[in-house]
C-alpha cells in the first residue's frame, strides 16, 4: 500500500500528526530525553485535535477514525519523539480499545469520553517481576467485595504507571468458588484471571519506582504496588488472557509504527548530513558506501511500513491479524534498532553525541524489540501458526 492509495481523511490525519510532531514536540525532544520529563501539556493538546481518541467512536469521544489513520498518527509522533509515541500507543490501543470492546454501557460513558479527548491518561498493567513474556504465571490477586474486587500484587514496566487516571489490571480471582485453570507445566492448577478497571486516586495504588531507563525518557516506565486497592471488572469472569493476548495483537501494531518513526527520523538526520557533510572534496553523500547504507535503510523503512499498513488494514476490517502483527513488529523493531545503529555510523563522531538525535533514536528503537513481546515471542507466534502443533509439541 502506497500513499497514494490512502484515503484524503487518512492523508489530513498524517499531515495533522506530522505538523504536530514538527512544531510542538520534535523542538523540545532532547530537553525531556535530558531531563526524564513526561510532557503532560501535550497530551492535552493532542487531545484537543483528536489524537489522542483517533480511532474512538465520535459517540465516545473519539475522532471516530479508523485503524490506519491512527497507526499514521503513531508513526508521525514517534518521528517526532518515541516517547511521546509510546504513551498515545498504549493508551490508544491498550487502554480505549479494549476498553470499548469489553466495557458495559456505564463503563463506556463514565471512562472513555475523558480518555478519548484527552482529558485523561490510561494504562495497561499486565507485566509482574515473574510474570513477564510468560504472563499466565502472573500472581496479583483479586478478593471480592461488595460490587467490586480489592486487588493486591505488583505491576513493573507499566508505561504512563506513574500519571494514568485509568488502569486496566489483570489478577487472578481468589474467590474460594470460581473454576480453576487447567493445570499447567508445572502441575499446579490456578484461578483464573480476569481484567479489572482501576481509577486514580485509589486505596492502597503506589508507585514504588519509576524506571530508569535506555531511552524513551519522555515517558513513564513504573512499577506499581497494589494492596486492597478497589476494582471493577471488565468484561467476563475468567477472560483476562483472551482480552490481554486480543489487546497485545493490535498493540503490536502500534508498536511497529513507533518503530518505523523513530526508523524515519534516522533515516531524516542522516540524509541532511550526508548532504551537508564535506569530506575527502565534497559532500559525503556522493561516496558509494554512505549510498549504499542511505538505499538500504529507505528501501527496508518502507518494507517495515508496508507490513506495518497491512496489518493495521486487516485489524480495520476485523480479519484475524495476529500473525500479520507479529511480523510487523518483528520487521519494524530490528529495523529501527540497526538502521539508527547505521545512522549513527554515517554521522561519525558527531553521530555519538547529543548535539545531533541520531544517539537518542538508537536508545529509543531498541525497546521496541522487547515491549508488547518480545522478537522471541513474535517469532514463537508466527512459527506456531505456520506449523501448528508440531511447533508446540517442542517448545
Amino acid at each position: 500500500m502506497s500513499l497514494h492509495e490512502l484515503t484524503d481523511e487518512q492523508r489530513e490525519i498524517r499531515a495533522l500528526a506530522r505538523r504536530f510532531g514538527e512544531e510542538a514536540i520534535a523542538p523540545h525532544a532532547a530537553g525531556w530525553d535530558r531531563e526524564h520529563r513526561f510532557p503532560k501539556e501535550v497530551f492535552v493538546a493532542l487531545g484537543e485535535l483528536g489524537l489522542m481518541g483517533a480511532c474512538i467512536p465520535e459517540e465516545h469521544g473519539g475522532a471516530g477514525t479508523d485503524f490506519l489513520s491512527y497507526v499514521l498518527a503513531i508513526e508521525e509522533l514517534s518521528r517526532a519523539d518515541g516517547g511521546v509515541g509510546v504513551t498515545v500507543a498504549v493508551h490508544t490501543s491498550a487502554v480505549e480499545l479494549p476498553l470499548l470492546a469489553h466495557g458495559d454501557p456505564d463503563q463506556l460513558a463514565r471512562l472513555l469520553p475523558p480518555l478519548a479527548q484527552g482529558h485523561e491518561l490510561g494504562a495497561f498493567a499486565l507485566t509482574e517481576p515473574e510474570a513477564g513474556s510468560d504472563a499466565a504465571a502472573l500472581r496479583t490477586r483479586a478478593v471480592p467485595d461488595g460490587a467490586g474486587v480489592r486487588i493486591t500484587g505488583t505491576k513493573q514496566f507499566v508505561t504512563t504507571g506513574s500519571h494514568a487516571h485509568t488502569l486496566i489490571v489483570f489478577a487472578r480471582d481468589e474467590d474460594g468458588g470460581a473454576a480453576v485453570e487447567p493445570a499447567g507445566a508445572d502441575g499446579a492448577r490456578r484461578a483464573p484471571i480476569s481484567a479489572y478497571l482501576v481509577r486514580r486516586p485509589s486505596h492502597g495504588l503506589r508507585v514504588a519506582r519509576e524506571e530508569e531507563k535506555l531511552g524513551l525518557n519522555s515517558s513513564s516506565t513504573a512499577e506499581l504496588t497494589f494492596e486492597d486497592t478497589p476494582g471493577e471488572r471488565l468484561g467476563a469472569p475468567g477472560a483476562g488472557m483472551r482480552i490481554a493476548l486480543g489487546t497485545l495483537d493490535g498493540g503490536r501494531i502500534g508498536i511497529a509504527a513507533q518503530a518505523v518513526g523513530i526508523a524515519q527520523a534516522a533515516l531524516d538526520v542522516a540524509t541532511a548530513y550526508a548532504r551537508e557533510r564535506n569530506a575527502f572534496g565534497g559532500p559525503i553523500g556522493r561516496l558509494g558506501q554512505v549510498q549504499h547504507k542511505l538505499a538500504e535503510m529507505q528501501t527496508e523503512i518502507e518494507a517495515a511500513r508496508a507490513l506495518t499498513w497491512r496489518a493495521a488494514r486487516l485489524k480495520q476490517a476485523g480479519r484475524p491479524h495476529t500473525v500479520e502483527g507479529a511480523q510487523a513488529k518483528l520487521f519494524a523493531s530490528r529495523v529501527a534498532r540497526h538502521w539508527t545503529g547505521e545512522a549513527i555510523q554515517i554521522l561519525g563522531g558527531y553521530g555519538y553525541t547529543r548535539e545531533f538525535p541520531a544517539e537518542r533514536y538508537y536508545r529509543d528503537a531498541k525497546v521496541t524489540e522487547i515491549y508488547e513481546g518480545t522478537s522471541e515471542i513474535q517469532r514463537l507466534v508466527i512459527a506456531r501458526a505456520l506449523l501448528g502443533e508440531a511447533a508446540r509439541s517442542v517448545s
